[in-house]
């Protein structure tokens, strides 16, 4: 064989090696971004079921208020609204809000059962105020790891190289769940 044909075989296989290393590098980036993707979407499932656990306790609280505070109408149509609000809210930015009104609306009623010594003492209530403050911690854990998993991705798709990657494929920026403005912590369970 030539000198010749060596060096442009050698060139080839060289280029054909470089060509298989990006191959790679781009698929393993692309299913990297892809994991960190699945993950912020597993972890807003997570805060959509604790936002339904939350939601689901609320008719019993309301209704084991109802019967000591009967004329608290008003409270009581607020937290349904904020409910349907919150049943119906597709995207993080309404999950949010409705997630900040509904925490707001419980927080009056809990008020509200402050004004109550019967009601205060009543061991439904009582369970229901325990399992609300339970939820409204598994709320908190699951919008941190939300959150976490939410910079990572977010990372992942920013930084160089695998931004190009990223930019071929459309991954775009995911949106953090912020807490409530003003709140930085779950609403007031007193006994």
């Amino acid at each position: 064989m030539k000198k010749g044909t060596k060096i442009v075989l050698g060139i080839i296989g060289v280029l054909v090696l470089l060509t298989v290393i990006v191959i790679g590098w781009g698929i393993s980036t692309y299913n990297g971004i892809v994991a960190a993707e699945t993950e912020v979407e597993a972890k807003a499932g997570d805060i959509r079921a604790q936002l339904q656990r939350r939601s689901d306790l609320i008719p019993n609280l309301v209704e084991t208020v109802k019967g000591y505070a009967e004329h608290e109408q008003e409270i009581f149509t607020q937290i349904a609204d904020a409910r349907a609000k919150l049943s119906g809210a597709a995207t993080i930015q309404e999950q949010q809000t409705a997630n900040a009104e509904l925490s707001s609306a419980l927080s009056r009623l809990l008020a509200i059962a402050e004004n109550y010594p019967d009601l205060k003492a009543n061991q439904n209530f009582i369970n229901l105020q325990t399992q609300l403050e339970g939820t409204e911690n598994r709320i908190n854990v699951a919008r941190r790891d939300y959150n976490e998993a939410v910079r990572e991705y977010n990372y992942s798709i920013r930084r160089f190289p695998s931004s190009v990657i990223a930019g071929m494929f459309g991954f775009e920026k995911a949106e953090m769940f912020e807490g409530e403005s003003g709140i930085e912590s779950a609403p007031e369970v007193s006994f």
